[in-house]
């Protein structure tokens, strides 16, 4: 049965899926429009992307003030992390984690001002996200994957990082 629940965060859900599986393998329905409205999502996805990394690779934190995501990991095992990037809120800055397989075949939604990063924990990964708006980099924010001033607990010191992450900027 696929469920929706609460995170810490929030406006951040956590989504159960429901995969089918027999002696040929597994199938599982990613996305169904009328199940999410039906949970009080009316988001339109307008884009879908995927990542694939290896091993230690941390991809973000990234976020805009405008995107819904809906994350999913593919094939490997992936830490993932949520950050309230919204001034605004009362929960600005504070961050929350998951640990998403092709196994456990959670999903994480988060809502525009959020920010998102991954660390790659299997060989390989491959990361999926519908996106509501299409992708704009100049739009985009970037939060220090180690700002001492977040705190983020990452289940490695050394992480392979693009200059952007490094940096924690364009």
């Amino acid at each position: 049965m696929q469920t929706f629940k609460d995170t810490a965060l929030e406006g951040v859900k956590l989504i159960s899926l429901d995969p089918f599986e027999d002696h040929r393998g597994s199938y599982v329905e990613l996305y169904n429009r009328a199940f999410y409205t039906e949970n009080g999502l009316d988001v339109r996805f307008v884009e879908d992307d995927i990542s694939t990394s290896e091993r230690n690779v941390l991809r973000g934190i990234h976020g805009d003030t405008r995107t819904w995501k809906l994350i999913s990991c593919l094939y490997g095992r992936f830490y993932l992390v949520v950050v309230n990037n919204d001034e605004n809120s009362p929960q600005y800055r504070q961050w929350t984690s998951f640990t998403l397989s092709a196994e456990n075949r959670l999903q994480v939604l988060v809502p525009p001002r959020f920010g998102n990063g991954h660390l790659v924990l299997s060989d390989k990964a491959i990361f999926h996200y519908k996106q509501s708006e299409y992708y704009n980099p100049e739009g985009q924010f970037t939060l220090k994957w180690d700002d001492p001033d977040l705190d983020i607990w990452w289940p490695m010191r050394n992480p392979v990082l693009s200059r952007r992450d490094e940096q924690g900027s364009w």
